[in-house]
């Protein structure tokens, strides 16, 4: 596996991070980068990052995992982070179809298989990453379990605005205008674009500071909002994997109060019919449960913790 850049300067991960390059089955480029457990392993946490995101801002959640006896994995996907961006205007979040995904996943579990990562493995879903870890956990995904973070299972709209948002990003793509911005978002990365105050993604001003720090120290990571294409292709997917039963795995959900970013009701709605399904709603906390003030992320990893033990320990047997 051929190494990539990998900047343990603004992860504030554990030692021992590394990132490589992978293949997609399409020939689309992605970077894939992991922590290793310290002492013996329990397992592997796949980490399925949401959209604009990149492995390193996952470092400090690494320290914890880590440090419990859990290899953390994360990816840029396509479109994202160092991975091969799709279209002329690098600052705009794109991709040609939703199931290309899918292949990023693959290429994930390729990494994983052959970098010997220790099994059992779990994977963890935030915001469009729990869209696209449900996709493929409904196919079958190789883990003991599955664990969401504001999971992207439908996207926060106005219902006056919704079907302008359909009809507007369908048209766009109809004259071969897919790539343009969709309506009323801004080529730059959300925390350099919104003053703490103002924002949706955390109350916790050191961790605010920490991306938008990763940002500026490494631009290469920067992206913006999404394309027309983007919003139709996820308003499609998000409508048909709300059409289908939830898959067989043991389910743990994290879901803040606060949320203002992706649709509660498709979260709430999928957990409910979830059998043997944990929907941990968290006090306060806005988009970014994992970053959140400390008692917010203390609560989260009182729980997720055991989850992944009892679960890696009942596949096993």
């Amino acid at each position: 596996m051929e190494q990539a850049p990998f900047f343990a300067d603004v992860a504030d991960g554990p030692e021992g991070g590394q990132a490589v390059w992978a293949k997609a089955s399409d020939e689309v480029r992605i970077r894939v980068g992991w922590w290793p457990a310290q002492g013996a392993a329990k397992g592997t946490l796949l980490i399925f990052p949401g959209r604009t995101e990149y492995i390193e801002k996952y470092g400090r959640d690494a320290r914890v995992l880590t440090d419990a006896g859990y290899t953390v994995l994360a990816v840029d996907w396509r479109g994202q982070g160092l991975a091969d961006r799709l279209i002329d205007d690098e600052r705009i979040g794109h991709v040609d179809e939703f199931s290309d995904y899918q292949r990023d996943v693959a290429a994930v579990m390729s990494v994983a298989e052959a970098a010997g990562l220790p099994r059992p493995w779990h994977m963890l879903g935030h915001s469009m990453g729990g869209c696209i870890g449900l996709r493929a956990a409904m196919e079958g995904l190789d883990v003991s379990s599955v664990i969401f973070s504001a999971p992207m299972w439908g996207i926060r709209l106005n219902m006056l605005l919704r079907p302008v948002a359909v009809t507007l990003s369908t048209i766009s793509m109809t004259f071969g205008k897919g790539s343009a911005p969709a309506p009323g978002v801004s080529a730059e990365a959300y925390p350099l674009a919104n003053d703490f105050a103002e924002n949706k993604l955390t109350a916790d001003r050191d961790f605010y500071d920490y991306m938008r720090h990763q940002v500026q120290t490494h631009e290469g990571l920067k992206l913006g909002g999404p394309s027309m294409r983007w919003l139709n292709l996820a308003l499609s997917e998000t409508r048909a994997l709300a059409a289908r039963p939830a898959p067989d795995y043991p389910c743990l959900t994290l879901l803040g109060e606060a949320e203002a970013i992706v649709d509660p009701t498709r979260i709430l709605t999928r957990m409910k019919d979830w059998p043997g399904g944990e929907l941990m709603m968290l006090a306060d906390a806005r988009h970014e449960v994992l970053m959140e003030v400390p008692a917010t992320r203390n609560a989260i990893f009182e729980r997720l913790l055991p989850f992944m033990d009892a679960h890696g320990k009942a596949k096993a047997a």
